[in-house]
This record gives structure tokens, C-alpha cells and sequence, in this order.
């Protein structure tokens, strides 16, 4: 298995702590956010962990790590950042956002999952937005669900029934990545203009190539979590963190 970390973004919401430090580096207690996940992937077995870099790249010291520079990252968003590393979309795979923290518990129920193509839901998640004024439910990247099929996900769906958060980690197996790096290479070919509610695809999100799948018609699956994870975008989410994960 390869884990890719998505830590090209330049984390302005931070001010700052992010002016000449990459968002992942930032410190949660007495750890970055990247030690916070390798301490938990630490419980499973992978092959290579691959972090996408963007602006202070240099401030990644870190041995046993394959770093893939994206250096086109001021032209791209998550996907086209992610993009950078298709050379390592094979096999089985995670996808993680970088700027989130979670605990065994959910990781493991995404490693146990047996799926092509899944992403990680949380159904309960309104309660992460309690007192979080920085960072509101209408910025979640929210995901609709029809007897256990994603049929949307994007932020702001006026439908809240049955509605969960997508925490920022798909799994993919070997059939999965060929599948996911093939839909991406055919649109990198043919696809003009805005992608799903991106401005082109290199500005796309992850959830825009989700949607683009769904669309196709291509499966991918609901996995529903259960755990303790944050998002870190602002200041706030950072002292949120520190309390859920002293």
C-alpha cells in the first residue's frame, strides 16, 4: 500500500504559523500534524509514503519518505496537486488530506473496508461544528447518500437528510487506481473549461473527480466512520485539535 499526503496547499486561513511552513508541519501540542497521522499509520503496513510538497518544501527533513515536488502547486488545487504523484497511484492506495487528525479507529475501519474505490464518511459530523465560527457546516465538504450510494458530494447540498462529511481519505485498490488514474488521464485529454464546481480540473478538488465517477457511473463506495478526527483550517480548528488530541 502507498499513502499519499496532499500537503502542496499553502494554508493562509493560518496566517503566520503558515507564512514560511508548509500547513502540515504546523504543531499540534507537542507534534506536527505529520507525526500526529505517521504515529497512526505506524499501526498498519504500507509500502511508501509520498508527500506531495508545494511552497517551503524545504522544510521537509524527514527520512523514509518519498517527497514529490509540485511545482506547479500556485496553478492547482487538490487534485491537481495530487496529479503530481500519479506515478505512485498504484496497487492499493490512501489518499489523505493534510491537514487532518484522527485516531485508529477510523483508519482501521478504512483498511478493513473491502473496496475498489471509497472514501471516508462521517454521519455525525455536525458535532465537530459546535462553537467552530472560523470554519461553518456550509464550508463541509458534504456527501449525499441514497441507500448506501454516494449520489452527491460537494459543499453546500440543500439536502441534509442522510447527509455525511467527507473526512479527506479515499482508499484504493489495485483495480481502483487504474480505474481512478485512467478517468483522470482521459479528461486531462479531452476536458475544456469548468470541472464540476471548479474553474478547470487542475483547480479541482478531490471531490470533483468523486462527483465525476459518480456521474460516470463508476462505483465508489460509502465508508462510514466512527472516531475522533479534526480539520485544521484556521487558528480556531488548531486549538480545537490540541484539546481533542492532548
Amino acid at each position: 500500500m502507498n499513502i499519499i499526503v496532499i500537503a502542496a496547499g499553502t494554508g493562509k486561513r493560518l496566517g503566520e504559523k503558515t507564512k514560511n511552513l508548509p500547513k502540515y508541519l504546523i504543531r499540534v501540542n507537542e507534534k506536527t500534524i505529520m507525526q500526529h497521522q505517521q504515529e497512526i499509520f505506524r499501526k498498519i503496513q504500507y509500502d511508501k509514503f509520498v508527500i506531495i510538497t508545494g511552497p517551503h518544501k524545504e522544510k521537509f527533513t524527514a527520512t523514509n519518505v518519498v517527497y514529490v515536488e509540485d511545482s506547479n502547486y500556485q496553478q492547482h488545487d487538490i487534485l491537481g496537486s495530487l496529479m503530481a504523484a500519479r506515478d505512485y497511484i498504484f496497487g492499493e492506495v490512501l489518499i489523505v488530506y493534510s491537514d487532518i487528525i484522527f485516531d485508529y479507529a477510523i483508519l482501521s475501519k478504512i483498511i478493513e473496508s473491502n473496496v475498489n474505490m471509497g472514501i471516508a464518511i462521517d454521519m455525525d459530523w455536525e458535532k465537530n461544528y459546535e462553537n467552530r465560527t472560523e470554519h461553518t457546516t456550509e464550508e463541509a465538504e458534504n456527501v449525499l447518500l441514497d441507500e448506501g450510494k454516494i449520489m452527491e458530494i460537494r459543499k453546500h447540498i440543500t439536502n441534509k437528510n442522510n447527509v455525511g462529511e467527507f473526512l479527506g481519505i479515499m482508499k484504493l485498490s489495485p483495480a481502483g487506481s487504474k480505474i481512478f488514474v485512467n478517468k483522470f488521464l482521459d479528461l486531462e485529454k479531452m476536458h475544456k473549461g469548468s470541472f464540476q464546481d471548479a474553474p478547470s480540473l487542475h483547480k479541482g478538488y478531490l471531490t470533483d473527480i468523486i462527483q465525476e465517477l459518480v456521474d460516470s457511473k463508476i462505483d465508489v463506495k460509502p465508508i462510514i466512520v466512527n472516531g475522533k478526527w479534526c480539520e485544521i483550517d484556521t487558528n480556531q480548528d488548531l486549538q480545537k485539535a490540541a484539546t481533542m488530541f492532548k
